[in-house]
């Protein structure tokens, strides 16, 4: 089995660890997140290090991932150097290795530096933290920022935005970036980078509407509106996935 990979300048000395990350991954018992893809905390070098572990992909994308476009991994770590030089909080990217079989891209692996935080984003719409309106607020004035900067999260979703309290501000950070495009962002359709949040009310729109279209300089009104009719069309999105499986 061949390997490609690329390795962050900073940390030339994780060489032997990043070639060696399938034994170092499989014998890790941290594992903080494991669906299709899988997230473990490791140490290396004395670093606190957290390794995606994306699994081999179907067929027509293993053809795709290898001739026309980069894979998962690859992607979360160029985009995590691109974030960085834009000056947009996510977890410091260390390298990623891609192996394949049979000339076609099989697992694949990104290490970044453990980051510590406080909360995600989905306890704050789920009202689990106090101040949540102001955090909210905060939150919106994030996503303001880092559209300005042309960034657009595709899978800007409620575990996907890691929240320090810092003082009396918040810092926000993202994760999951494998999809992200780099482009300019009208302020209206910036509003539609909300369209995966569940929130608990109507009112946590309210806020998050409001203060986005203080800082884009719209109409409130309008603002609101497309908040209120993408949480819509997410719940009847949900509800129809909900009655398809025979669940209530």
């Amino acid at each position: 089995m061949s390997h490609k990979y690329t390795l962050n300048p900073k940390y030339e000395n994780f060489k032997n660890e990043l070639l060696n990350i399938k034994n170092i991954f499989n014998t890790s018992n941290e594992s903080i997140h494991k669906a299709r893809n899988e997230l473990k905390i490791v140490e290396l070098h004395g670093v606190r290090c957290v390794v995606k572990s994306f699994k081999v992909p179907h067929l027509i994308n293993r053809i795709a991932y290898t001739f026309f476009r980069e894979g998962k991994a690859k992607k979360s770590y160029t985009n995590a150097l691109r974030l960085t030089e834009l000056g947009v909080n996510t977890p410091e990217p260390i390298g990623v290795i891609e192996f394949f079989s049979g000339g076609l891209l099989a697992e694949s692996y990104f290490i970044s530096v453990y980051e510590p935080y406080d909360f995600t984003i989905r306890e704050v719409f789920h009202h689990k933290i106090q101040n949540y309106p102001e955090i909210l607020r905060q939150f919106a004035a994030f996503t303001y920022e880092i559209h300005q900067k042309n960034v657009w999260h595709v899978d800007y979703s409620l575990g996907n935005i890691l929240v320090t309290h810092q003082d009396d501000a918040y810092r926000f950070s993202l994760v999951d970036i494998n999809r992200m495009e780099f482009r300019a962002i009208a302020p209206y359709e910036g509003l539609k980078n909300f369209n995966k949040f569940w929130a608990k009310d109507d009112n946590d729109l309210v806020i998050l509407a409001l203060e986005y279209s203080r800082l884009a300089n719209i109409e409130e009104k309008k603002s609101v509106e497309i908040l209120v009719n993408e949480a819509k069309y997410l719940q009847s999105k949900v509800n129809l996935k909900r009655r398809l499986k025979g669940k209530s």
